[in-house]
């Protein structure tokens, strides 16, 4: 018996040999269908990080559609977003992905501020860059953003024409209604308080204070649930960039923030939201509220599950699958 193993050793190693070859060319296929450089491009004299992805293989002059995409509130590009570029790329698209002014590689100071206009002034910038690009078809731009770049693209949508498709991923729908509407009129008023005080102490000291984003139940944070700690601390392993705090004016601006006001006016833009079933982050009832006030061409998909599943883990093609078929049927297509 050993005799017999000993002699069929060479055709075992062939073989193994064989599969480990065929396994690398698959793999090495994979990973050559598209190209990724990090680039910068100006947004109102700061520059800001991106990645871009470019198919490989395209032939001299010929212009595909690009996407431009960003994460949500103070995520940076590392936190998965990797996982939903590669795969408009690997569909035959370009893709941008940045980082806001003020966060992960991008410049500005203070760090972490947050302004929702700002942040719609550097996607429309990220838009004027990728459209001036050599293998970019101007005229075929899709915006895809995710939880409050979700709101970003539908505002975006709806008043900056330039762009011919939009997938909104678990979208926040306004500040108002779904975070400081629904609480008590004392906290609500001490909130209130909370930047009245801010705003003296920026004006006497030029302070520039600061909240944690995400901290354990209890201790003071824009949002303190298990939930939304335990997934901002695995989306940020990968992330050494991304600063645990955000700016109390952010949220104060934040406050005024409707990017559904809107909502109407994407149209004739196809629209495509993506949301959770059971999401409590973005909330799954008036997310489903907006989309009924967006007109046709739109669709929803409802994928069963939470917030964060969205971007890592068994949910994940669930939730990106659909935006890259929305992407090809309306911008990848010829007429």
């Amino acid at each position: 018996m050993t005799q017999s193993l000993v002699a069929a050793f060479p055709r075992m190693a062939s073989t193994l040999l064989a599969l480990c070859f065929m396994l690398l060319t698959a793999y090495t296929a994979t990973a050559a269908s598209y190209e990724r450089t990090d680039v910068t491009f100006t947004s109102q004299g700061l520059r800001c990080a991106a990645w871009y992805y470019v198919p490989i293989g395209l032939k001299s002059g010929e212009k595909r559609p690009a996407i431009v995409m960003a994460h949500g509130f103070t995520g940076v590009k590392e936190m998965y977003l990797d996982g939903f570029a590669k795969k408009f790329a690997e569909a035959g698209m370009v893709v941008l992905v940045f980082d806001y002014r003020y966060f992960g590689g991008s410049e500005g100071e203070p760090r972490a501020q947050l302004f929702y206009h700002e942040q719609l002034q550097d996607y429309r910038n990220a838009i004027s860059w990728v459209s001036t690009q050599k293998e970019v078809d101007a005229n075929r731009i899709g915006i895809w953003g995710t939880s409050y770049s979700g709101g970003h693209v539908m505002h975006l949508g709806a008043f900056d024409k330039r762009v011919k498709a939009v997938v909104a991923q678990v979208p926040m729908t306004g500040q108002w209604e779904a975070y400081y509407g629904p609480q008590p009129a004392d906290q609500i008023a001490g909130t209130f308080g909370w930047f009245a005080q801010n705003r003296a102490d920026q004006y006497a000291k030029g302070a520039v204070n600061y909240i944690a984003v995400a901290a354990p139940a209890g201790e003071p944070a824009v949002v303190s649930t298990k939930e939304w700690y335990d997934a901002l601390l695995e989306m940020t392993k990968n992330a050494p960039s991304w600063q645990n705090k955000v700016t109390i004016e952010s949220l104060e601006i934040g406050m005024e923030y409707d990017p559904t006001a809107g909502i109407e006016h994407i149209s004739p833009t196809p629209f495509m939201m993506i949301i959770a079933s059971d999401d409590v982050i973005t909330p799954t009832a008036l997310e489903k509220k907006t989309f009924e006030r967006a007109k046709e061409p739109k669709k929803l998909i409802v994928v069963p599950g939470r917030h964060f599943e969205a971007y890592n883990g068994p949910k994940h093609d669930a939730f990106a699958m659909p935006a890259v078929e929305w992407f090809k049927q309306h911008l990848l297509k010829k007429d």
